[in-house]
């Protein structure tokens, strides 16, 4: 018994002299026996990736020609994110996480105004990571299922794409067509 409070006074006098001469009470600790709690980890911040990410292999355009711009027969644009597969891949498909290449044309619903197009900028293929904010929603939400080799359609709501804002030459509250090519998931 004499050698247990021995201990504990010993352990005692560490414990003080480790905690320093503070002169606010101490905080109760939780008994030894209780399971630590989990501290929640920070997400990372992934930053919109602009140029050319490293991890894609050189990946070369799709080869298929330069998608036409087509004005729609209607004056009323969709309310909803319109998806529709003009080629259907065969090859891996587009998973969150996955950095992704694509060639595409972009263009105004209302006028057809090409705004952006990887075949105007000399075929080089536009690279981002699928699911991690780098496009509009539009791109994260119309692209799912997609497959390698694939092209897909996509008219783009403002709510999904650049919304009461614009962005360059796509005026505010616009509604927006995509012709997608899916080229490498990596």
């Amino acid at each position: 018994m004499k050698l247990r409070l021995t201990c504990a006074a010993a352990l005692s006098a560490l414990l003080l002299a480790a905690c320093g001469d503070s002169k606010e009470p101490a905080a109760s600790t939780p008994a030894a026996s209780a399971p630590a709690e989990a501290t929640a980890t920070p997400t990372p911040f992934i930053e919109k990736v602009t140029g050319d990410p490293t991890p894609m292999p050189e990946v070369t355009p799709s080869g298929k020609d330069e998608p036409k711009v087509t004005k729609p027969e209607s004056d009323k644009a969709p309310t909803e994110l319109v998806v529709r597969d003009l080629e259907v891949g065969t090859g891996d498909e587009i998973t969150p996480g996955k950095l992704a290449a694509v060639d595409y044309k972009g263009w105004r619903l209302d006028d057809g105004v090409v705004f952006d197009s990887t075949w105007e900028k000399g075929g080089k293929p536009f690279q981002f990571i699928f699911g991690a904010k780098q496009v509009i929603d539009g791109w994260d939400q119309g692209l799912k299922g997609m497959k390698v080799g694939g092209r897909r359609q996509l008219v783009v709501p403002p709510d999904l794409a650049y919304g009461d804002h614009g962005q360059a030459s796509i005026r505010p509250n616009d509604t927006i067509v995509f012709v997608i090519d899916l080229l490498a998931v990596n």
